[in-house]
């Protein structure tokens, strides 16, 4: 009977070569997992377990992805003008809007959209105001895009905002817009006779003396 000199063994272990030799051992028996080496098939190859014979299967009709349902896939392909808008144009979506913008927009843009966020106030690059006329003029899949794909300094909030929410916050972006720089058209009667009163009022007023 062969005798096993387990002190030897002992010492050849505590070598750097034979910790070496030990993890490949391990690492050789590691790889062999049956649960790794399963039957399948390489991307289009033949199979004759279906009757096309084909490997690659379509997706099954009615399934979709996680994050990659119809309605969303809508909201980001809209290519406007021509098409509807994606989203109710309502007081809900309009008050949706600003809670978005408020937790992911406003500290850069600020409250009013001109930019003077505390971000810039900070050192940061300043945006551009919401109320030059190019972007008041800009439809409204513009400011979707930009937080889809990003533009200038500002990178892409696609992973922080839904592309329902997106919207939304471009609905309140035309809010603020219009807040800054309504039409008289736009307004009614009793806006516009309140804007007449007040700034009657104030050309009426006359300034305090500084003089004791």
């Amino acid at each position: 009977m062969a005798h096993v000199n387990m002190t030897g063994c002992r010492r050849s272990l505590m070598q750097p070569s034979g910790w070496l030799a030990a993890m490949v051992l391990l690492t050789l028996s590691a790889c062999d997992d049956p649960m790794a080496n399963q039957p399948h098939h390489e991307p289009l190859e033949r199979s004759a377990f279906y009757a096309d014979q084909r490997a690659s299967r379509h997706t099954v009709e009615g399934t979709v992805a996680r994050g990659q349902l119809d309605d969303d896939r809508y909201l980001t392909d809209y290519r406007g003008p021509d098409d509807p808008l994606p989203i109710d144009v309502s007081l809900a979506t309009l008050e949706r809007g600003r809670e978005r913008f408020e937790i992911n927009c406003i500290m850069c843009h600020g409250g009013a959209g001109d930019g003077r966020g505390i971000v810039p106030a900070r050192g940061y690059t300043t945006p551009t105001s919401y109320h030059i006329d190019r972007l008041r003029e800009a439809p409204l899949s513009h400011f979707v895009r930009v937080m889809e794909k990003g533009a200038g300094n500002m990178p892409s909030y696609a992973a922080q905002v839904a592309p329902r929410d997106r919207w939304a916050i471009a609905l309140y972006i035309r809010a603020l817009q219009l807040s800054q720089h309504a039409p008289a058209s736009a307004l009614s009667p009793e806006d516009l006779e309140a804007i007449e009163t007040g700034a009657a009022a104030a050309a009426n007023e006359t300034p305090e003396s500084s003089e004791p």
